[in-house]
């Protein structure tokens, strides 16, 4: 199907680089590189993980970094006070991210995995953890609103801070005490968690911001949408690409000697992605929000912040644990699920009203549309 955006003729497909056309190809190609990687080279999982950041590998963190680093770029921060004012948006996410996600991972978790209650304290503590970072280049990619990604994932970062510590001890101490369940303890700190907030949210956010204000200053906005953000754009793909190799090889021996280990966690997880996304989507389209808000919505509340969730199973639970593994296997199922589900939100801009040329443009072509 041939899609014009306003000004442009032609198929986006033509109009998209090598690597965005084919960036689910090379997403699978980083993963299989990873756990190559990872088999092939003794001792470079070690290797990589010598080196942390809040108990992140340097490399994967450097790898965030550079990932988000253009996409908050490209936020157009005098906006955001449109958003900040959508109450139809904001209390659907905070709803979803902070009730609903969490208690519905803990079901999942227990209906799949009664059996192997490290794997199923992982998948909980995957569950609290709150998108903050990758669902950036997802949203982007869905043609979602990027300013409204901005307000979401910090507002989720200053709950992440706050309730983070407090639901864990629900999760895994209270509620199952109440049901006569088995319980499990957390041990992370609210220091530890702001620290690993303001490293992988704050840092590019902050560069962002600075480079939009000191380049529009500089050269004016139509220099910086049409020269400076195409310069820059490319590296959140590259970014994207070599964390999900760095992030593999750490884990490539773990997930590729215990395939069934790994098949057994991904079940709760592919069923989790499916009903937040989906029923994000639905909820988004039923309090009346435009297309880009409600994909903003879906994937803002089906991602999870998997470098927090790592971090606080390694510390918790020893960087060898079931707990550590069920971390790891959520980003293995989450990127292609959600690379996906980018595909699907396009689809489903026929399902809202309005114009949807926009809507169909591949991102990194809207600033030039919409001016």
């Amino acid at each position: 199907m041939t899609v014009r955006s306003p000004g442009t003729v032609g198929p986006v497909a033509a109009r998209l680089s090598f690597l965005d056309r084919f960036l689910a190809v090379w997403i699978l190609l980083a993963m299989a590189a990873g756990l190559g990687l990872g088999r092939a080279v003794p001792g470079l999982g070690d290797a990589l993980a010598k080196v942390t950041v809040t108990g992140v590998s340097l490399p994967i963190a450097l790898g965030l970094l550079v990932m988000m680093y253009p996409v908050l770029a490209k936020v157009r921060y005098d906006r955001l006070d449109s958003v900040t004012q959508d109450r139809r948006l904001l209390i659907p996410s905070l709803v979803l991210n902070w009730l609903v996600g969490p208690a519905v991972m803990f079901a999942l978790a227990w209906i799949f995995l009664p059996d192997l209650p490290e794997y199923r304290t992982g998948l909980i503590i995957v569950g609290l953890a709150r998108c903050i970072a990758m669902v950036v280049i997802w949203n982007d990619l869905a043609c979602g609103d990027r300013e409204a990604a901005a307000v979401l994932v910090a507002l989720n970062s200053v709950f992440q801070v706050l309730a983070f510590g407090l639901l864990g001890w629900f999760y895994l101490s209270v509620l199952p005490g109440w049901l006569g369940l088995e319980r499990a303890g957390l041990n992370v700190s609210v220091g530890e968690i702001a620290r690993s907030v303001l490293i992988f949210l704050g840092i590019p956010l902050a560069a962002g911001f600075l480079t939009r204000r000191l380049g529009e200053k500089a050269k004016g906005r139509a220099w910086y949408e049409t020269k400076l953000i195409p310069r820059i754009g490319p590296f959140a793909l590259w970014g994207l690409l070599f964390t999900i190799v760095v992030l593999f090889a750490l884990q490539g021996n773990a997930i590729t000697s215990r395939p069934l280990d790994v098949a057994r966690i991904a079940l709760p997880l592919l069923v989790y992605f499916a009903v937040m996304w989906a029923g994000s989507m639905a909820l988004g389209k039923a309090v009346g929000l435009n297309h880009p808000r409600a994909t903003t919505l879906a994937f803002t509340a089906a991602g999870n912040n998997f470098e927090l969730a790592i971090a606080v199973a390694v510390a918790t639970y020893g960087a060898t644990s079931g707990q550590a593994l069920a971390g790891v296997v959520g980003p293995l199922i989450e990127v292609p699920v959600l690379i996906g589900l980018v595909h699907v939100a396009l689809a489903a801009r026929r399902f809202f009203p309005g114009p949807h040329a926009l809507a169909a443009a591949p991102a990194n072509l809207q600033e030039t549309a919409r001016d």
